[in-house]
Order: C-alpha cells, then structure tokens, then sequence
C-alpha cells in the first residue's frame, strides 16, 4: 500500500452516490455526497430512516463500495484498493460499533473480545492492561464470564464498544449505538464515545436519528433523501 502524507483530514469522501437494483428500478442511495472529518474531531450524522445514512456509514468503513466518487482514509482513497487491502485498512486504522451488537451467543463477553482480535490478526497478543481499563470504565469488569442472552441490552452494546476500542484504532465508526439502549445506557455508551475521543484522540464519527445523541458530537451533519442537507452546527464546547 503506498504511503501518503498526512493530512488534517482522516476522513475525507468527494461526490459519492450509491445505488441499488432492485428488479429493473435504479434506486439510488446516495446523491452526491461529500465532506470531510478532521483527526479527532466526534461528528454525528443525522437523518430520518431511509436518508442513506447507514449507507455511508458502510462505505465509509470500506464494507461495501460507492457507485461514484471517492472515499479516502488517512489520505488513502478505498477505491484504489483490492478487497484484501481493503480489509488490511479496516483492520488497522477502523473500529466499528452497530446497532445490533453482533455478539456470538454461544461465546462469553470476553470470548467475544477474544475471538474478534484474533480474526483481526493484529500481531500482537491481547493488551490485557487495556481490557482491564476499559472494563472498569465501562463498568463491566464483572460481566465478561457471561454470555450475551446473560447480559441487558446495555451491557451487550458495552462489550461491543470495548470489542472495538481494544486495538486503539484511529476512527470509530457507530451506527446508531444506542438505538436499542434506555436513556441510562445510552448516556453511559455515548460518555464512554466521548472520552475515548477526547483522552485517546480517536476521531469519532456517529449515525444517529436522535438529535439528543447528536448532541455529544463536536459537529453535526444532516442528511436527507441520499443528500447532505447543511454544513456542520456550531462546535459544542465540552469539558
């Protein structure tokens, strides 16, 4: 892969539509699309179900590709890549956090830890320093014996938030994180988005439709019918 230099932009995605066959129909997903996210800056996406926000989200992480334009990460455009590249991209610079937790019922919290950085192939053995920090702050340390039908919702999406901060990656992509969540767990998994943002510098970017949840982003984005709808808000000042 070759090296390119660094730029104030981690994130950077120019004139991207995607769309769908559907029998004869073209339909399309996105329209246009472009913006671009600054290393450590905590950006919400926000738009109605059906706006293509999840869309993005999926090639933004290099999980699918765009029908049009360009999606570049740490100035290294996806496009330009073979799929196995593409992974190898994902792996080192990508942690993801879904709605659905995508948790292995059979395996313990911590078995899931496990076995997804051993998929990973990160070449180094589980920081269990790390996993024990994350544990305590996510209140969880006494849960990861469980297995997740032995765990609440809240505790489930948790242990997927410290699944995908255990390899310290540079973006954190989450999908509507706390779309399944009480207002209790919600708040506890977007402060736990919010710090590792702000005491780790991991640029954050959030899919959401809950303008609350919005509001722990540093910038805001809306979406609507497959398009960007309006510049960033205001930046929040937070302590």
């Amino acid at each position: 892969m070759v090296s390119v230099p660094a730029s104030s932009n981690i994130i950077e995605a120019e004139h991207l539509g995607k769309t769908y066959r559907v029998g004869k129909l073209q339909v399309p997903a996105l329209r246009d699309v472009s913006f671009a996210v600054e290393r450590g800056e905590f950006v919400a996406i926000v738009g109605p179900s059906g706006s293509g926000k999840s869309t993005l989200f999926y090639i933004l992480g290099g999980l699918t590709r765009a029908t049009s334009g360009h999606v570049r990460i740490d100035g290294v455009d996806f496009a330009a890549l073979s799929d196995a590249e593409r992974t190898r991209m994902r792996k080192s610079k990508i942690g993801f956090v879904f709605q659905k937790f995508n948790l292995l019922p059979t395996l313990s919290a911590l078995g899931n830890i496990e076995i997804a950085y051993q998929i990973a192939d990160y070449g180094a053995p589980l920081d269990r320093k790390r996993l024990a920090e994350l544990t305590e702050v996510l209140g969880i340390a006494g849960r990861l014996g469980h297995r997740p039908s032995e765990l609440s919702g809240g505790e489930q999406q948790r242990v997927a938030l410290l699944r995908a901060l255990i390899t310290k990656p540079a973006i954190l992509l989450a999908d509507e994180p706390t779309g399944n969540l009480d207002t209790e767990n919600s708040d506890a998994v977007l402060a736990m988005l919010r710090h590792s943002n702000k005491a780790f510098g991991q640029t954050v970017l959030m899919i959401t439709h809950n303008p609350e949840a919005a509001a722990f982003a540093d910038r805001v984005l809306r979406m609507r019918d497959g398009a960007m709808l309006a510049p960033a808000l205001p930046e929040v000042v937070r302590a």
